[in-house]
């Protein structure tokens, strides 16, 4: 095996590790950027380090930002007595593309699944509690818009218990959505209205 393959082959195995990638779409997009010019792969790179040093936590919401507040938490225009409670950062940008949602976000990075240990721990959630006790405008609704799978079903229970006692009222997205499906997949028109007849929890 020449070295020119052992080079090539590595890159098939990394870019095989993205979610969502086959070894065979791996080596589809190795292709691709080796027919590139080679400014294109330093470029690449360069915006894979860059996101990778740059890139942190919003200190409010827990969304992926290269500033301390991201740009959502920082717009005085945003209602801030209402925060939907997200997976993702890319669920947010989903929600957000509705333009049905005026208020803030906070994202889990997750959902609980003890099979997988991840617990309340490795999630959010305490960073969650702490943002509504202290938040200076009182927090009135909290929309759960968690993706409507098992764990899902399971993290939206958990976190009902926790911040029902705080006095402010949880809602659910709407059925519309199907068990097992994601917002990330979740067409614009769907999650509009899935959104706007929104349900309490009682």
């Amino acid at each position: 095996m020449n070295m020119r393959h052992d080079a090539f082959s590595k890159l098939v195995f990394e870019l095989s590790k993205l979610p969502g990638i086959g070894e065979k779409t791996a080596t589809r997009l190795g292709y691709y950027i080796l027919k590139q010019p080679e400014t294109y792969a330093m470029s690449l790179s360069d915006a894979i380090q860059t996101a990778r040093t740059k890139i942190g936590m919003c200190e409010s919401c827990m969304t992926l930002t290269d500033a301390t507040i991201c740009s959502i938490c920082s717009d005085s225009s945003r209602d801030r007595s209402s925060i939907c409670v997200v997976e993702r950062p890319v669920d947010a940008g989903s929600i957000e593309k509705t333009t049905a949602h005026k208020g803030l976000y906070h994202i889990l990075h997750g959902v609980l699944s003890p099979l997988d240990g991840i617990g309340p721990e490795e999630l959010k959630i305490r960073e969650l509690l702490t943002r509504i006790q202290s938040s200076t405008i009182p927090v009135k609704e909290l929309i759960l818009a968690i993706n409507p799978s098992v764990e899902g079903e399971a993290t939206a229970i958990y976190l009902s218990k926790l911040i029902r006692p705080l006095g402010v009222k949880i809602t659910r997205l709407a059925h519309g959505i199907p068990i097992g499906g994601l917002l990330e997949y979740t067409d614009r028109e769907t999650l509009m209205s899935a959104l706007q007849n929104r349900l309490e929890l009682v």
